[in-house]
């Protein structure tokens, strides 16, 4: 019997290798697993490639060692927007980015990272977690062979740096910004010309006069990129990605290869980033804020309602419109406008009641 047992587990032995030498799958060597991270960040890219090398990293050490992610840059293994296509086809074991850059692929990726008007980063939490987004992500995930999971938030963005005050819809009027995705398809409907470009191209753009505007992300980031050396109004809020959620993709033969404890190593690493970055983004926004308006004067201000009014219209024709592409859009795009209307109502009593309280004459004794 003891015989018998030995052979047949040598036989499954010799299988499983046999299919892990099939897959586009990670090194394998004595039970070690190597996991290859490709990137859609800058190496060192404070917050969102400080945060993927920080999720990689809590996977190592989680793990023992057993699983050991890796983590290349931008365009260190393969271009930045190729990173899906690498892992979708196996090149790559994994990647960190932000959904929406893969509308290409499916519109509906838009609704797993951010869509005008949306879901806050609590919100977005909610949705994927307990109002059916993660099953649905699945579904879609399958269409690509990437499993997807939440792994950071940077919170609500900002409106943006203007070279001049936007007091009224005519002064988007020809207005040349810098506003990618569905954010940028809001504009267009309200009459700017808006483009996208890589970060990198930001500033000299502005600079040179080639865009009147732009947006990006926060204060933390902004400073970082030195927007207020060439541009002074910076507005708020921002309508476009008020919970910007980033994520990890798996390749799906990878992540099925996985034991049920490994997999739950991954998601609750995930899980832990995606609460960190969150958290992270909220304290250093702060103080890059604060930093803005006293240290280089910039002129802080606040979107007008008659334009917030236009661009909630405007967001709503569009994003329905990602519902329109196919069945499965359809489903997503219920499943998430449904959620929205639900938490509204809430919203108003709980946290954003509580934030006009706290707005009101208050100190604290000492």
């Amino acid at each position: 019997m003891k015989r018998r047992d030995f052979l047949k587990g040598a036989s499954i032995a010799a299988g499983a290798a046999a299919a892990a030498s099939t897959l586009s799958a990670p090194a394998i060597a004595s039970g070690k697993r190597e996991l290859k991270m490709v990137t859609t960040w800058p190496k060192g890219f404070p917050g969102l490639g400080t945060g993927a090398q920080r999720f990689a990293d809590k996977v190592t050490k989680a793990s023992d060692g057993q699983l050991t992610v890796k983590l290349y840059a931008a365009g260190e293994l393969v271009p930045p927007f190729e990173s899906f296509d690498a892992v979708s086809q196996g090149s790559a074991d994994m990647y960190h980015g932000a959904e929406y850059y893969w509308q290409g692929k499916h519109k509906a990726y838009n609704f797993f990272t951010a869509v005008p008007m949306g879901l806050t980063a609590n919100e977005m939490d909610a949705w994927i977690q307990h109002g059916g987004g993660q099953e649905l992500w699945d579904e879609l995930g399958a269409e690509f062979n990437v499993k997807g999971l939440m792994c950071g938030n940077t919170g609500v963005q900002m409106g943006g740096w203007f070279n001049k005050e936007i007091n009224s819809l005519e002064d988007y009027k020809g207005l040349k910004i810098r506003m990618p995705g569905l954010g940028g398809e809001v504009l267009r409907r309200i009459g700017a010309s808006a483009i996208t470009l890589p970060g990198g191209e930001i500033f000299p753009s502005l600079q040179s006069g080639a865009i009147d505007a732009t947006e990006w992300v926060g204060p933390w980031n902004d400073l970082a990129f030195g927007f207020y050396k060439v541009t002074k109004y910076y507005y708020w809020p921002g309508f476009h990605e008020p919970g910007s959620t980033l994520a990890a993709g798996i390749n799906k033969g990878v992540w099925d290869s996985l034991t049920p404890s490994q997999q739950t190593l991954i998601q609750e690493c995930a899980r832990s980033e995606n609460n960190e970055m969150y958290a992270e983004y909220n304290a250093r926004n702060a103080a890059a804020l604060d930093t803005l308006l006293n240290k280089h004067g910039v002129q802080l201000r606040q979107f007008s309602d008659d334009v917030l009014n236009a661009i909630g219209g405007a967001s709503g024709d569009v994003v329905g419109e990602v519902g329109d592409v196919d069945p499965l859009g359809a489903k997503i795009y219920n499943s998430f406008i449904s959620f929205r209307k639900n938490v509204i109502p809430y919203a108003k009593i709980s946290e954003r009641a509580y934030a006009d309280a706290r707005n009101l004459p208050f100190k604290y004794s000492k």
